[in-house]
């Protein structure tokens, strides 16, 4: 979202800076440290769909893009920890009570899900019962609250049940060891015979308990519009690397310039072009629907189709725009740890996601011609 005032500017570019100066050690450590965390709730990332009753921000799709987005300049891990800000819209499928007493607690609480494979999970006095173990748990070393997905038995729900635990009752076995996205510590996490109320569980993406808008807005459409800007913000950094670095750099052999060069700027014009079509296409769209939602009560399926083709566009397109850049680096890029190398493999993971990723097209051409998609894709 766009800083609401000049003191708040001011603190998003002093934590974009900080975040810029610590990737390494983020890089190192795997995750996303603690007082980081604590700076993306000051600047008002997780209560940003919070409804103001609860003490939240009560903002609109592309205003919480484009903090994610801002954020991704600066670190494509840092962008896709605090993403997860989402996570107060599809908790909205939790009974009001429950997320009242989230919320109603701590409008900026961190929620992190390791939702797959749903464990098997059986009815017992007090709630659900159930053991298991989970991948892909981004940024649960910062979260306080934790998702699992889980069976329960004669359920044949089409989308996912989700029971929230507390942070403190969940092992985090830190086995997040990647080459992208290595700071997100999206690590395994486990339970073992623990038994969680009934209504501290939800259907991800199901029918949501309040009727605010946000909540209305197609919930799976929103989890992966909010990945798909991670592209777009680290496409943005590695073009500004490039074009500053062939502003200040001559060459040592004696060659022209990196910016006197035809093939620098016809690859600088060639990926601002993708990420130029790719950003309005995406804001507009999301706009569009938004407004949709506020005038007519609903986003109607035509219009969720773009949600999903967008952010598809947005997350490929972006990784594309990052992999040219690193190109033109020439062969410096190649170094371990250059910022090129980073962005261009950061922005390629972000593209290999299961909702924004080359499978997602299939997806959109069979919902656009009205044959059986996926669960959760209109």
């Amino acid at each position: 979202m766009t800083p609401r005032n000049a003191s708040a500017a001011t603190a998003l570019e002093a934590l974009k800076s900080e975040i810029r100066a610590r990737r390494d050690e983020f890089h190192k450590l795997r995750h996303i440290p603690v007082d980081i965390v604590r700076k993306f709730q000051e600047a008002g990332v997780y209560r940003a769909f919070v409804p103001t009753r609860f003490g939240g921000d009560g903002c609109s799709p592309a205003e919480f893009c484009r903090l994610v987005e801002e954020i991704s300049t600066a670190d494509a891990s840092a962008g896709w920890v605090a993403s997860f800000g989402v996570s107060a819209t599809y908790l909205a499928a939790l009974p009001t009570e429950t997320y009242a007493g989230i919320y109603g607690a701590d409008p900026d609480t961190v929620f992190a899900g390791g939702l797959f494979p749903p464990q098997p999970t059986r009815k017992v006095a007090g709630g659900l019962e159930f053991s298991g173990r989970w991948p892909w748990c981004s940024g649960v070393m910062g979260a306080s609250i934790v998702g699992g997905g889980i069976k329960v038995e004669g359920e044949s729900n089409a989308l996912l049940r989700t029971a929230v635990m507390p942070r403190a009752k969940v092992t985090v076995h830190e086995t997040w060891d990647t080459i992208g996205l290595r700071a997100t510590g999206s690590h395994e996490v486990s339970v073992e015979n623990i038994v969680v109320p009934e209504e501290w569980t939800f259907i991800r993406g199901g029918k949501p308990s309040m009727d605010d808008a946000i909540f209305r807005y197609p919930a799976m459409a929103l989890a992966s519009q909010v990945l798909a800007v991670v592209a777009l913000g680290t496409a943005r950094a590695a073009i500004d690397w490039v074009r500053q670095d062939a502003l200040r750099r001559n060459s040592i052999t004696g060659a022209p310039s990196p910016a006197a060069r035809g093939y620098v700027q016809m690859g600088v014009a060639q990926a601002e072009g993708l990420l130029l079509g790719a950003r309005a296409a995406f804001y507009d769209t999301i706009e569009q629907a938004w407004d949709q939602m506020l005038t007519k009560g609903e986003v109607d399926r035509p219009m969720q189709i773009r949600l999903r083709q967008v952010a598809s566009k947005a997350a490929q397109d972006g990784a594309e725009a990052a992999r040219i850049a690193f190109v033109l680096g020439g062969s410096d890029s190649m170094n371990s740890g250059h910022p090129l190398g980073r962005f261009m493999i950061d922005a390629a993971c972000v593209a290999q996601h299961a909702f924004i990723g080359a499978g997602s097209w299939q997806m959109a051409g069979a919902a656009l011609l009205d044959q059986p998609a996926a669960p959760g894709f209109p």
